[in-house]
């Protein structure tokens, strides 16, 4: 899994509303309803996502810069 930062394509200090027009934007972009014959397309719109859920939340934010995806991935298999 690529850089939640990278996959909404901003910086780590971006601002919230940075985050929320950068995931619109590439949300409308990838949605599967406007690319019914992509399948990467889904692939791509479920993988922005994970990556706003994860950074539109201070304390998930805070753990990710913190610790990366190892806070994640660890929590979803206990």
């Amino acid at each position: 899994m690529a850089d939640y930062y990278s996959v909404l394509g901003v910086e780590r200090g971006a601002d919230d509303k940075a985050l929320k027009s950068a995931y619109r934007k590439l949300a409308m972009q990838y949605h599967p309803d406007r690319n019914p014959d992509n399948p990467s397309a889904e692939v791509k719109f479920k993988e922005l996502n994970e990556a706003y859920d994860v950074l539109k939340d201070g304390n998930q934010r805070a753990a990710y810069d913190r610790v990366g995806h190892d806070a994640y991935t660890q929590s979803k298999q206990g």
